[in-house]
């Protein structure tokens, strides 16, 4: 749910700073159906229905997605905001992949929540003693905050990187707007 606030917050400074929503029409992603069904299989994955039903499978999967995901964030490098993305994906990943194909949480920021720890295969799990600690989700968001959930380094470079494509998109229309005016003569 992270992500959520990024699109939010990069809504707003776009339109603060002059941006146009027509711009985010332009933006053309490569492998975009790759890149929502691999969010859409993590999204299935921490269900209770399923994570009951796959077991095992669970980390394999998680850490297969993961990758499906980053690749066609890297196929995406040349939009702004792109690569600081893909910088906070990698990171995930590693973190996912050093710890068996779990993202640790820390009990810290669980505790923050009131959250007890998963019963169930869940994308994030405490860990005792995680491998690479500061890249796993050691943040917890405030929990009057809507959606409030833990979160690592990566989701935070991953919220940067959708809130500058999102701000870099709206401020490109709005200066091919003003560039059409000028030709036109229009002030």
């Amino acid at each position: 749910m992270f992500i959520l606030y990024a699109l939010v917050i990069g809504l707003i400074v776009g339109v603060a700073t002059g941006g146009r929503f027509a711009g985010l029409a332009t933006l053309q992603f490569h492998w975009a159906g790759v890149m929502v069904a691999g969010l859409f299989v993590q999204i299935i994955l921490f269900s209770d229905q399923v994570t009951a039903w796959i077991g095992a499978a669970g980390p394999p999967i998680y850490v297969l997605s993961t990758l499906v995901v980053l690749g066609a964030v890297i196929a995406n490098r040349g939009i702004g905001g792109m690569p600081i993305v893909a910088l906070g994906a990698a990171s995930n990943l590693v973190a996912i992949v050093a710890n068996g194909g779990f993202m640790p949480a820390a009990p810290s920021a669980l505790h923050a929540l009131a959250k007890v720890p998963a019963t169930v295969y869940s994308n994030s799990a405490v860990v005792p003693d995680p491998a690479l600690a500061p890249l796993t989700d050691a943040f917890a968001l405030p929990s009057w905050v809507p959606f409030a959930n833990v979160f690592s380094i990566g989701d935070v470079l991953i919220g940067v990187g959708v809130a500058i494509v999102i701000v870099a998109a709206m401020r490109s229309s709005a200066s091919r707007e003003q560039v059409a005016r000028a030709a036109a003569g229009a002030p």
